[in-house]
């Protein structure tokens, strides 16, 4: 069985960092569009992408914004992690078949309220910066250890 464990904020250490890589498929943004209801045709209908800006079919931004909170909950901080606010740039496209690396790394702590800040980069195969940004959390204060939920 796996398991996902956090790091309380004593834990957490300034520069430490933690990163997903995740190759996009059409599933994928289909299964945004629908839970997000986000039907936006630049993301859905390829006849319609074609003619668009980016002349394909492309994520919604967010996807990078789930993928940042999927680090957050899961690995750094990981389970107890309460998401307190996020602010992103969306710097380029990111198109069916891009294979992306998230990495947050760890800015600052407040050891008042256990907020930690997160810089969140996201890059393409490429190397490419497509999504910037900061992330902030209150960091758990207790270790929790849990079976990982197989979703699929």
């Amino acid at each position: 069985m796996e398991y996902i464990e956090n790091k309380t904020f004593d834990e957490i250490k300034i520069g430490e960092s933690a990163e997903l890589i995740h190759t996009l498929t059409d599933n994928d943004i289909e299964l945004f569009a629908i839970m997000s209801g986000d039907v936006n045709p630049a993301h859905v209908d390829e006849e319609f992408a074609h003619s668009d800006f980016f002349h394909k079919i492309v994520v919604h931004g967010m996807w990078g914004g789930a993928l940042i909170s999927t680090v957050l909950g899961t690995t750094l901080p990981g389970p107890g992690t309460i998401y307190m606010g996020q602010s992103l740039d969306f710097k380029k496209p990111i198109g069916i078949g891009d294979t992306v690396t998230v990495r947050l790394t760890v800015k600052e702590k407040n050891s008042s309220n256990k907020n930690v800040t997160f810089l969140c980069s996201i890059t393409n195969q490429k190397n490419e910066e497509v999504t910037s940004g900061t992330a902030v959390v209150r960091a758990p204060t207790e270790k929790i250890r849990r079976p990982r939920i197989e979703l699929y």
